[in-house]
């Protein structure tokens, strides 16, 4: 190590004050965290990229600084899609470090990286008071059944009104108007549970049907359109 010339010859005061780091929430325990490895948790995070053309979810489970498990879901860039698909298999194996500085390939999940280190090395993950944590595992629980992220997808213009695409419970064949052409339901299909039937050897029809299901008062509805042709 080198040391300038004005340092080499000042007198040395030795350093009486030891101020360790805050102990930190981890996983049901407080930690005094001096090392990567000292770091645990849970949590969730968002980005974007630069445009602002699409946004990433990143759900991260680290245990003693490693990445066990990621889940990466993506929003409103074609490309982003392969993007999460090269950093599912880049992101579990590395420590929290390794992969803030690891290019993700998209801007958007290098942004949620960047977010989730934030709250991961500060104690501020969702696991902070649960005892060992959360299980490897514990992501899939915010997909739900059939494993399809959760996502609302809804366009509205001012000269024709609103139109319900996408809900939590699946693709909206169907918006029910009332007379005063208001929204007072939808149809809907749950298209994890139809696509397990039909892996399961169900006729794909009949498992399309069996999974169509109604929002609200559909049944009362004066009027109904399909809000993708009408």
């Amino acid at each position: 190590m080198q040391y300038s010339r004005e340092v080499e010859e000042m007198f040395c005061v030795a350093k009486g004050a030891k101020h360790d780091p805050a102990p930190i929430p981890e996983e049901g325990k407080w930690v005094k965290a001096k090392e990567i490895a000292d770091i645990s948790g849970f949590t969730h995070g968002i980005g974007w990229c630069a445009p602002q053309q699409g946004a990433c979810k990143l759900t991260l489970n680290v245990k003693n600084g490693v990445i066990e498990e990621a889940l990466i879901e993506t929003l409103g860039c074609s490309g982003m899609t392969h993007s999460a698909a090269m950093a599912s298999e880049i992101l579990p194996g590395k420590t929290i470090l390794e992969a803030l500085n690891s290019d993700l390939v998209c801007d958007a999940i290098n942004t949620a990286m960047r977010e989730l280190f934030l709250q991961i090395v500060y104690g501020r993950t969702q696991s902070a008071f649960s005892e060992n944590g959360l299980a490897i595992g514990a992501g899939l629980e915010d997909l739900g059944k059939g494993l399809r992220s959760q996502i609302g997808t809804m366009f509205g213009t001012r000269a024709k009104g609103p139109r319900y695409l996408e809900m939590a419970e699946g693709y909206v064949l169907a918006i029910g108007l009332d007379a005063n052409k208001e929204i007072i339901g939808y149809q809907f299909v749950n298209l994890g549970k139809m696509m397990d039937a039909i892996k399961k050897g169900v006729d794909p029809k009949e498992a399309y049907e069996k999974n169509i299901s109604t929002y609200g008062r559909f049944a009362e509805a004066v009027t109904v359109i399909d809000p993708r042709h009408q």
